[in-house]
């Protein structure tokens, strides 16, 4: 399993990760030159970390992650998240045109969630998340 999930991850980074990632950084970026939004540049980091190589990965709530995550989340939404999820959106169309993309454009799709609201999110391996060891 481990072998499909690299083969994936680099394919992955090859048609859609790098660029996805890219806008991550950007976002990441600019919160942090801001100062007092650095929390959201800090989640960006960690969101294109998770962007640049998702298989074998999945996000799962943060324990006691509670209202100061909702509001920075509808803070992040307005001024960032939504133009995250229409990269998300548009770069899995081209991946749904071709056969071999679908599965790529698939999770691409399964990451507009995490682009929307990060705030309140971890990123573990999917072995943590269904308590494999």
């Amino acid at each position: 399993m481990k072998v499909i999930e690299f083969v994936l991850n680099i394919l992955w980074l090859v048609f859609c990760g790098i660029w996805m990632a890219l806008g991550y950084f950007v976002a990441g970026v600019v919160c942090c030159i801001l100062i007092i939004t650095i929390p959201f540049g800090i989640a960006s980091f960690r969101i294109a970390g998770y962007v640049l190589w998702p298989f074998g990965r999945t996000t799962v709530e943060k324990p006691g992650a509670g209202a100061p995550s909702f509001v920075g989340n509808v803070i992040w939404v307005v001024f960032a998240g939504w133009w995250l999820a229409l990269g998300h959106i548009l770069t899995s169309i081209p991946l749904f045109v071709s056969i071999i993309g679908i599965p790529f454009g698939w999770a691409n799709l399964k990451m507009i969630p995490i682009s929307l609201m990060p705030l309140g999110r971890e990123v573990v391996s999917t072995d943590q998340r269904f308590g494999a060891s």
